[in-house]
């Protein structure tokens, strides 16, 4: 029984004996054996191979006495059942190393001959870190004989077999449920062609019956929108006279406006002046403090030379007076081995004393050597004082020594506190620099805001103005349309209810029916929808009512004060009609369409 435990392709530096290194594409297979018969054993199978080269075949079959003695050699910590899976995720991270430039885990594949011909090789598995490359495992690998590469290429052909065995399997699967799915399909296709054919007809039915209905709704909308005008005309007379009285008053405003930012542009001019002289004032300033400054930093290395040779001096003096202590207890030393004598000598005259009478001849001998060694004691003791003397002198100068180097340190101390006190004043009028710079900023930031404040009005009040001549050439344009409506129709009202005299013209006619009243609109299409309907004014091409871009909302507009109540009036003035259903016309339209 095989079980596959690792199966990838890895990138692997490959070495040889003559040629240069070269990295290469290599799939690496990892299997456990297990076999009962007729003993229980377990082996690992490791397998090298390449996808474009099929000749390509390395093994490696490790069982568990074989593990034992790489455990041995290599030092290894782990047992065989562990093994395995240390070994996959070694390479693991080599595979998640192998894409960087300087790889941490690198696989190598080295091998002593020339070429990878029959030669055994060995898999490494190193860790470059800073101090040397670390191979943490390495597995000698022997080359695939001629029947373990036909054993290979047989297990890959049989698998091969297998792979395209399920392949055909699943594309006539897939082939029958595509079958199925488009037969379902043209069903589905079939009944949806004919609930489309029934809801064309439907369509067709329901636009027709919504056309006529349209038409009748036009004819009332045509109405209405004849009535609307009228309004309209008054609503743009007082709506004008309100712009143009709100343009005034915000052209006042902005002028008033435009003068304060005038002046305060004036003052943020004359303080940034000031600024600029004060920062000056205080650039002066911290160049004179940085020249004391540095004046104080020379002065602090020279006393600071000085300080060190005077320490220099006293290191030596100290060492003098070592050496000069070292010789008074030397003679400190030879005076008490004098006394010591003196003692000896003094028990010797004793002692002679005693024997005087047997060596009276030795005295005199003896009392000149008496007197030559009180003649070296008191010698002696004339350095000693001396001695005294000398080490007297040098203490004295050390107190001196040691006062000059504290006021030396009291001097260093006090010109490194003025040196303190100037750095923090240079730090203050640095930070006040600082501070009149960032003001200035803002200012300059406000003098450019409201300048871009001036330019929007300024642009906003051009845009007004313009709103304004477009309002303005609508109402004219309007005029003209309602005119030549009213002139059309009734001309069609008079050629069906009079017939003209004589003498009467149709171009006189014409020329009388210049005035418009705005009262006069409703009677004529009341009059007319009596009759026979004529073609309307959209049919013969001509635009009727405003266009939809004059309704749309534009965010920059100056809102229609006054409209709605305008319409109410409107609608409070609008007469009742007479008994025939029609208004009773005012006599200057009267006088208008029937002169004479």
């Amino acid at each position: 029984m095989t079980e596959l435990l690792f199966n990838e392709r890895l990138h692997v530096l490959v070495k040889n004996k003559d040629t240069d290194e070269r990295r290469s594409v290599i799939r690496i297979s990892i299997e456990l054996q297990s076999t009962s018969n007729p003993v229980h054993r377990r082996d690992l199978i490791v397998r090298l191979t390449d996808d474009t080269d099929l000749y390509f075949l390395y093994n490696l079959v490790i069982s568990e006495e074989d593990f034992q003695s790489l455990k041995v050699q290599q030092g290894l910590l782990i047992d065989f059942t562990s093994f395995p899976q240390k070994f996959i995720g070694l390479l693991e991270q080599c595979i998640s190393e192998q894409d960087k430039d300087s790889p941490r885990f690198l696989l190598q594949l080295a091998s002593a001959s020339s070429a990878f011909d029959h030669s055994p090789s060995n898999l490494n598995i190193v860790e470059t870190n800073a101090f040397k490359h670390l191979t943490h495992l390495s597995l000698k690998l022997l080359p695939g004989s001629d029947t373990d590469v036909k054993k290979y290429l047989a297990t890959c052909l049989s698998s091969l077999k297998e792979e395209k065995h399920l392949l055909e399997q699943k594309l006539r699967k897939t082939e029958e449920d595509l079958t199925r799915q488009l037969n379902y399909a043209q069903q589905t296709l079939s009944e949806k062609s004919r609930e489309l054919d029934k809801l064309r007809s439907e369509w067709m039915s329901q636009t027709t019956s919504l056309s006529s209905g349209h038409m009748q709704d036009l004819t009332a909308e045509r109405e209405k929108a004849l009535e609307t005008q009228t309004r309209l005309q008054l609503q743009n007379e007082q709506l004008r006279q309100e712009l143009e009285s709100a343009l005034h008053k915000s052209t006042q405003q902005f002028q008033s406006r435009v003068l304060e930012l005038e002046n305060n542009n004036r003052d943020l001019i004359d303080k940034k002046y000031k600024s600029d002289s004060t920062i000056r004032d205080m650039k002066a300033k911290l160049a004179s403090l940085e020249e004391e400054c540095q004046r104080s930093k020379q002065q602090v290395l020279s006393l600071r030379r000085e300080n060190g040779a005077l320490d220099t001096e006293c290191h030596e003096k100290e060492r003098l007076v070592n050496q000069l202590q070292t010789r008074v207890a030397v003679f400190e030393q030879e005076n008490k081995d004098k006394d010591q004598l003196v003692l000896r000598t003094k028990e010797v005259l004793e002692a002679t004393q005693q024997q005087k009478n047997s060596v009276e001849g030795n005295v005199e001998s003896k009392q000149l050597q008496i007197g030559k060694l009180e003649a070296t004691v008191k010698s002696l003791s004339e350095e000693l004082i001396k001695a005294n003397g000398i080490i007297k002198k040098l203490q004295c100068d050390l107190k001196a020594l040691a006062g000059k180097i504290k006021v030396k340190n009291t001097v260093t101390v006090t010109q490194e506190k003025v040196l303190q006190e100037t750095a923090e004043k240079l730090q203050r009028g640095q930070h006040e620099l600082q501070e009149t710079q960032q003001r200035l900023k803002q200012k300059e930031e406000e003098g450019a805001k409201w300048k871009e404040q001036l330019e929007a009005t300024v642009q906003k009040l051009d845009e007004s103005r313009e709103v304004l001549r477009t309002n303005e050439n609508v109402i004219t344009w309007l005029n003209k349309q309602l005119n030549e409506n009213q002139l059309s129709r009734k001309r069609e009202a008079l050629g069906m209810f009079e017939t003209p005299a004589p003498g009467f013209r149709t171009g006189s006619v014409s020329h009388n029916l210049v005035q418009f009243n705005p009262m006069n609109a409703k009677s004529s299409t009341e009059v007319g929808s009596t009759q026979q309907q004529q073609p309307s004014n959209k049919e013969n091409g001509e635009p009727v009512g405003l266009d939809s871009k004059y309704f749309e909302r534009r965010d920059d507009s100056i809102p229609l004060r006054g409209l709605l109540p305008s319409m109410h009036l409107n609608r409070e003035v609008q007469k009742p009609f007479n008994a025939a259903g029609v208004k009773p016309t005012p006599p200057s339209a009267a006088s208008a369409y029937f002169p004479g």
